[in-house]
């Protein structure tokens, strides 16, 4: 039987205007999800218990583990103390360790456990030019995925990651209770449909830290939208690797931050 995404809980709602009233909210759930390589353990992500087999997948994808190509399957299985993915990957393919952890992936961190500084900030590679989009496409695309987060609308407790076209329509989209569960779930979901992503942006409801910056380099997208206010550090990686960085992201407007050579005025004619 499949673990619930969400769970209804009585709780008392207080406020100043009113009096003290009994209700009921929806609020997600999170299991622990164990996930290995070939049978060898690596984390414990603490995560949504849907998309599980994207989830492992775009971890392996934003973790610089193995290429989409070389992943031959995800399997997924239910134990008493939560979920185990493991990832299997083609025979003598090129494959790199991953970054090694001592503690469990919690909810709202994606490095917890990495133990060395050189593993936490690695060099990011370049990404392509991809296309250029107009600022309008942006806004369509947040009111676009306001309208996906089914999860988020019912428990106002969740984040979620989407992946739109020049025009601004979201193709893909997956919710978590984490940010970076959040990407790496839609990384996941991108590469089972084989979805180009530098013939698009993503877009995310979270604050933009540097390893939002890494997972969509790592994937190849050249744009990254997020709701909330980046880091400094998220900006000079994004300048590093070449990635325009728009955020700040609201119903009025955003701010581009780096490489605002591919946000233009009207979209450019196709041939």
């Amino acid at each position: 039987m499949p673990i619930p995404t969400s769970t209804r809980r009585p709780a008392q709602q207080w406020r100043a205007d009113a009096k003290i009233e009994s209700v009921e909210r929806l609020v997600p759930d999170e299991v622990a999800v164990g996930l290995s390589f070939d049978g060898r353990p690596h984390t414990v992500l603490m995560a949504t218990p849907d998309d599980v087999e994207d989830l492992a997948r775009g971890f392996t994808l934003t973790e610089a583990v193995a290429g989409a190509a070389d992943i031959l399957r995800v399997e997924v299985r239910e134990t008493d103390l939560g979920l185990l993915a493991d990832v299997r990957l083609r025979v003598g393919s090129v494959r790199h360790k991953a970054r090694p952890r001592t503690l469990e992936g919690r909810s709202s961190c994606g490095l917890c456990g990495v133990q060395r500084l050189a593993d936490a900030v690695r060099p990011l590679p370049q990404v392509g030019e991809g296309r250029q989009i107009a600022h309008p496409a942006v806004q369509r695309a947040l009111e676009a995925l306001t309208q996906a987060q089914t999860l988020g609308r019912l428990t106002r407790a969740t984040h979620a990651a989407a992946f739109a076209d020049p025009d601004g329509r979201v193709r893909l989209s997956r919710e978590d209770v984490g940010r970076h569960n959040a990407l790496d779930k839609l990384a996941g979901a991108m590469a089972s449909a084989a979805l180009d992503a530098s013939q698009g942006f993503i877009v995310v409801t979270s604050r933009c830290s540097f390893e939002m910056v890494e997972k969509a380099v790592r994937i190849g997208c050249p744009i990254l939208v997020a709701v909330s206010a980046p880091t400094e550090l998220a900006i000079r990686k994004a300048q590093e690797a070449g990635l325009t960085l728009v955020a700040l992201a609201r119903a009025d407007g955003h701010t581009v931050f780096s490489r605002a050579d591919r946000l233009v005025e009207a979209a450019l004619e196709t041939v």
